[in-house]
Protein backbone atom coordinates (compact mmCIF):
# COMPACT_ATOMS: atom_id res chain seq x y z
CA UNK A 1 0.00 0.00 0.00
CA UNK A 2 0.54 3.54 -0.73
CA UNK A 3 1.64 5.25 2.86
CA UNK A 4 0.36 8.57 1.43
CA UNK A 5 -2.92 7.29 0.47
CA UNK A 6 -4.07 3.91 1.35
CA UNK A 7 -6.53 3.82 -1.39
CA UNK A 8 -3.26 3.30 -3.95
CA UNK A 9 -1.22 0.63 -3.77
CA UNK A 10 2.73 1.60 -3.70
CA UNK A 11 4.12 1.31 -6.96
CA UNK A 12 6.55 -1.93 -8.54
CA UNK A 13 7.37 1.02 -11.44
CA UNK A 14 7.80 4.85 -11.51
CA UNK A 15 8.42 6.80 -14.82
CA UNK A 16 9.76 10.23 -14.37
CA UNK A 17 8.27 12.34 -16.71
CA UNK A 18 9.57 15.49 -15.30
CA UNK A 19 9.81 18.51 -18.16
CA UNK A 20 8.20 16.47 -20.31
CA UNK A 21 5.72 16.56 -23.26
CA UNK A 22 2.75 14.11 -23.30
CA UNK A 23 4.03 12.65 -26.33
CA UNK A 24 7.71 11.86 -25.06
CA UNK A 25 5.92 10.95 -21.82
CA UNK A 26 3.94 8.29 -23.35
CA UNK A 27 6.65 7.20 -25.46
CA UNK A 28 8.95 6.60 -22.17
CA UNK A 29 6.18 5.13 -20.39
CA UNK A 30 5.29 2.04 -22.90
CA UNK A 31 9.12 1.75 -23.09
CA UNK A 32 8.84 1.37 -19.32
CA UNK A 33 5.87 -0.58 -18.62
CA UNK A 34 6.66 -3.32 -22.25
CA UNK A 35 7.33 -6.73 -20.63
CA UNK A 36 5.68 -5.97 -17.07
CA UNK A 37 3.64 -8.10 -15.33
CA UNK A 38 0.10 -7.67 -15.08
CA UNK A 39 -1.18 -6.01 -11.85
CA UNK A 40 1.84 -3.99 -11.55
CA UNK A 41 1.34 -0.38 -10.64
CA UNK A 42 2.95 2.45 -12.28
CA UNK A 43 3.35 5.68 -11.13
CA UNK A 44 4.39 8.65 -13.55
CA UNK A 45 5.45 12.00 -12.50
CA UNK A 46 4.59 14.22 -14.84
CA UNK A 47 4.82 17.79 -15.19
CA UNK A 48 3.09 18.20 -18.66
CA UNK A 49 -0.25 20.03 -18.09
CA UNK A 50 -1.94 17.64 -20.48
CA UNK A 51 -1.06 15.03 -18.45
CA UNK A 52 -4.61 14.72 -16.29
CA UNK A 53 -5.93 14.00 -19.41
CA UNK A 54 -3.70 12.06 -21.49
CA UNK A 55 -3.05 9.32 -19.07
CA UNK A 56 -6.30 8.73 -17.91
CA UNK A 57 -6.95 8.38 -22.36
CA UNK A 58 -4.22 6.65 -23.16
CA UNK A 59 -5.24 3.89 -20.01
CA UNK A 60 -8.48 3.97 -22.08
CA UNK A 61 -7.25 3.61 -25.07
CA UNK A 62 -4.29 0.29 -24.03
CA UNK A 63 -6.71 -1.07 -21.63
CA UNK A 64 -4.49 -0.60 -18.53
CA UNK A 65 -6.23 0.90 -15.39
CA UNK A 66 -5.95 4.47 -14.04
CA UNK A 67 -6.11 4.64 -11.00
CA UNK A 68 -5.71 8.61 -10.40
CA UNK A 69 -3.32 11.37 -9.11
CA UNK A 70 -1.46 9.78 -6.24
CA UNK A 71 0.00 12.29 -2.99
CA UNK A 72 3.57 13.13 -3.40
CA UNK A 73 5.61 14.29 -0.43
CA UNK A 74 8.00 15.84 -2.89
CA UNK A 75 4.61 17.65 -4.14
CA UNK A 76 5.27 16.14 -7.55
CA UNK A 77 2.42 15.92 -9.89
CA UNK A 78 1.97 11.84 -9.13
CA UNK A 79 -0.27 9.46 -11.16
CA UNK A 80 -0.99 5.79 -10.86
CA UNK A 81 -2.32 3.07 -13.29
CA UNK A 82 -2.20 -0.53 -12.95
CA UNK A 83 -1.34 -2.92 -16.40
CA UNK A 84 -3.61 -4.49 -17.46
CA UNK A 85 -3.36 -8.73 -18.81
CA UNK A 86 -5.34 -8.13 -21.44
CA UNK A 87 -3.99 -4.85 -22.52
CA UNK A 88 -4.57 -3.56 -25.97
CA UNK A 89 -0.46 -3.05 -28.04
CA UNK A 90 0.58 0.13 -28.97
CA UNK A 91 3.34 1.25 -31.64
CA UNK A 92 6.87 1.62 -30.47
CA UNK A 93 7.31 4.73 -32.49
CA UNK A 94 3.64 6.25 -31.64
CA UNK A 95 2.27 4.65 -28.35
CA UNK A 96 -1.02 6.84 -28.98
CA UNK A 97 -1.56 4.16 -31.55
CA UNK A 98 -2.65 0.54 -31.69
CA UNK A 99 -0.72 -2.00 -33.40
CA UNK A 100 -4.37 -3.04 -35.45
CA UNK A 101 -4.06 -0.19 -36.81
Amino acid sequence: MNPTNPEIPASGITVDGTGLLCVTLLLRLRKEVDGAQPGTVVHVIATDPAAPLDLPAWCHMTGHHYLGSVPDPAGRPLYALSLAADARPTRPDAPWHSTDR
